[in-house]
């Protein structure tokens, strides 16, 4: 690996949306090759990747609880819709040229093996992109949880949460001209601030395991890049304080 990285594994949690079109909805093609050319630039660092994608483009169990839907059958909704991301996003990149597995919590064979801790390592060893749908496996557990828990058992040197802001605000950037970007949070502050960063299990998990937060800009041309070399990029929560 390059001599030159601060970070040799990495977990990066995707939004559903980072696969939709201009409505925010459905999978464009064209979204997913972006996708998957952000992560082929970042292989040719010589970095293990695995990735964990969200459903948002596809399914938000929020509407079905609005509607009365049982929360458990719209959590499972949302799993089988993250595996249906995680196959698209897999064409994309095997065409420009990156092999990748699908493992899924939710066993189902014909499309994606089964999520094996062994045997994801494994394939990070062996130079693959491991895409990990189907969320935990449990309801009740965001992609945001599944990430952290992921991130653990892989080993991973990092959580990359990449969204399409430039980092944690203190207020939302598009609604608010003056909005505050924190350069470094503690896990505390994220949770105590409500930034909604991610969901307070996930940061808790995080918190609990020491594991580092990076929240950054997919979309700024090279942020990746820099942010794996240690360079100051979008929002680090890590449990020591800074002055």
């Amino acid at each position: 690996m390059a001599n030159d990285l601060k970070y040799n594994r990495v977990l990066l949690k995707l939004s559903g949306e980072a696969l939709s079109g201009p409505e925010n909805f459905g999978i464009d093609p064209n979204r997913a090759e972006d996708v998957a050319r952000r992560v082929a630039e970042v292989k040719e660092m010589g970095v293990d990747i695995a990735i964990v994608i969200g459903a948002g483009n596809l399914w938000r169990g929020r509407r079905g609880l609005e509607r009365g839907m049982d929360r458990t059958t719209a959590d499972y909704m949302g799993m089988l819709a993250t595996v249906m991301n995680a196959l698209a996003l897999m064409d994309a990149m095997e065409r420009v040229g990156i092999v990748t597995r699908v493992q899924s919590a939710i066993e189902m064979h014909a499309v994606a093996e089964p999520y094996i801790r062994r045997r994801a390592i494994r394939h990070l060893e062996k130079g693959r992109v491991v895409i990990m749908g189907g969320g935990t496996g449990n309801p009740y557990f965001s992609t945001d949880t599944a990430a952290a828990l992921r991130a653990m058992e892989i080993d991973a040197d990092v959580l990359i949460k990449a969204t399409k802001v430039d980092g944690v605000y203190d207020s939302d950037p598009q609604t608010n001209p003056d909005a505050k970007l924190f350069d470094h949070l503690t896990y505390i502050d994220a949770i105590n601030r409500r930034l909604e960063v991610m969901d307070s299990t996930a940061v808790s998990l995080c918190m609990d395991n020491n594991l580092p937060l990076l929240v950054l800009n997919l979309w700024n041309p090279e942020d990746l890049q820099k942010a794996l070399r240690g360079e100051q990029v979008g929002t680090l929560i890590t449990g020591e304080s800074r002055t």
